[in-house]
């Protein structure tokens, strides 16, 4: 099952933007920004059902909401196009330090425009999908022409937008003209998907026409037939979405994720960054492949288990392993081992200052009498794992080959 995280990094203008990560059941195919509407926010239902149903098809996807908008800090009479832009590269490189740099960028109507202008600053991105996208920013002028005049004369005007009230001023109409939209396109790298509707009335199908005709190579079109602008039919968005994957893992592949490194030949176990999130690592034992990471308020993705997670399973595992020995080889009626360990630091009488403390509880089920339940309980402190933790410990440590060569 996916589920979704509340995030936040610092945007552009230095505010603290909210963000919303769509993770999927298992390690992601690829992470991915979606960039909403002009003046909507991350959680209008096309950013939504578009995001969570790409985490279904293994798709990682960070959304947010740009500064001054939705849950976001900041004013957004202080905003314009670059600052969106801005913000989005911001995006991308939270994910690169947190998790993983994006590969899939998603932009709905102006989102749109801003992930192809974005794109240039985010060198792993190697796929764009577009939404209704305008073929120049300076579209979303139409959105308050009426009040244009009093904009260029007073340098400020609040308008309607969306049933909202929002301070438009003369930097943001200024700065909309500075794009160009269509050189961006035919200067682009990663590959173009232009999905739009014939019959959205908010931005024409002729801009998707002008952005295709721009777009020099590995372009493809998605016709939204009977989708309107803000595809609140659910059934559009999740349409949008199947096909948006499925473009996507041709100019990604799953085959790009970070190899599993091999089982060390002499039994060893072996463990090796792979490069999604701040610390998530690969481990190897033998031919079974687990992973580690911290957990998200120690800056981890939480993708696996943490250090001493394992420390106590080892413990754990051994314990249980041990009591099945001893009760087979006993004939003990015993059924079922269960056995919970957790690990503090603190202060134990007969130990100076704070010491590692692993609580071990036993559950021991089965018609046992009470000689052989404490006969189990101290067989439990003689399996191997606990006799290394109370035993002297050597860990030596010596550098590798390079890679090439091991």
């Amino acid at each position: 099952m996916a589920r979704s995280e509340r995030v936040e990094f610092t945007g552009a203008l230095g505010e603290t933007l909210a963000a919303r990560l769509e993770l999927p059941d298992g390690t992601p195919r690829a992470f991915a920004l979606f960039a909403h509407c002009f003046s909507c926010s991350k959680d209008i239902h096309a950013a939504s059902r578009i995001s969570r149903h790409l985490a279904r098809a293994g798709f990682a996807v960070l959304r947010f909401d740009f500064t001054g908008l939705g849950q976001s800090e900041g004013d957004f009479a202080n905003t314009n196009f670059s600052s969106n832009i801005q913000d989005l590269v911001k995006a991308g490189e939270f994910l690169a330090a947190q998790y993983q740099a994006p590969a899939l960028m998603v932009g709905h109507s102006l989102g749109g425009a801003a992930v192809i202008a974005a794109s240039a600053q985010l060198p792993s991105v190697r796929a764009i999908a577009t939404l209704g996208a305008p073929a120049d920013a300076s579209h979303v002028r139409k959105a308050f022409h009426p009040d244009i005049a009093e904009i260029e004369a007073k340098g400020e005007a609040r308008v309607e937008l969306a049933g909202r009230p929002f301070c438009i001023r003369k930097q943001f109409l200024d700065d909309l003209e500075d794009h160009s939209l269509e050189d961006a396109v035919a200067a682009l790298k990663p590959a173009l998907l232009i999905t739009h509707s014939p019959v959205d009335n908010t931005v024409g199908v002729e801009n998707a026409t002008r952005l295709f005709k721009a777009a020099r190579h590995s372009r493809s079109y998605l016709d939204l037939d009977g989708a309107d602008h803000l595809l609140s039919n659910p059934d559009d968005a999740i349409h949008a979405a199947d096909v948006i994957a499925a473009w996507a893992l041709r100019y990604i592949g799953e085959d790009r994720r970070p190899a599993v490194p091999a089982p060390d030949r002499e039994g060893g176990v072996v463990v090796r960054e792979t490069g999604e999130g701040a610390y998530a690592n690969h481990v190897v034992a033998a031919h079974h492949v687990l992973r580690a990471d911290e957990p998200a308020d120690l800056g981890g993705g939480d993708s696996g288990p943490a250090p001493y997670d394992f420390l106590n399973a080892a413990l754990g595992s051994c314990t249980s392993i041990t009591l099945r020995m001893y009760a087979t080889r006993k004939s003990l009626p015993l059924d079922r081992v269960t056995v919970t360990v957790r690990h503090s630091k603190g202060e134990a009488e007969g130990h100076e200052g704070k010491i590692d403390i692993f609580e071990r509880a036993i559950r021991l089920e089965g018609d046992l009498d009470a000689a052989q339940r404490q006969r189990l309980l101290e067989i439990a402190d003689k399996c191997p794992v606990h006799r290394t933790l109370h035993g002297p410990v050597l860990v030596q440590t010596h550098e590798t080959g390079s890679p090439s060569e091991t």
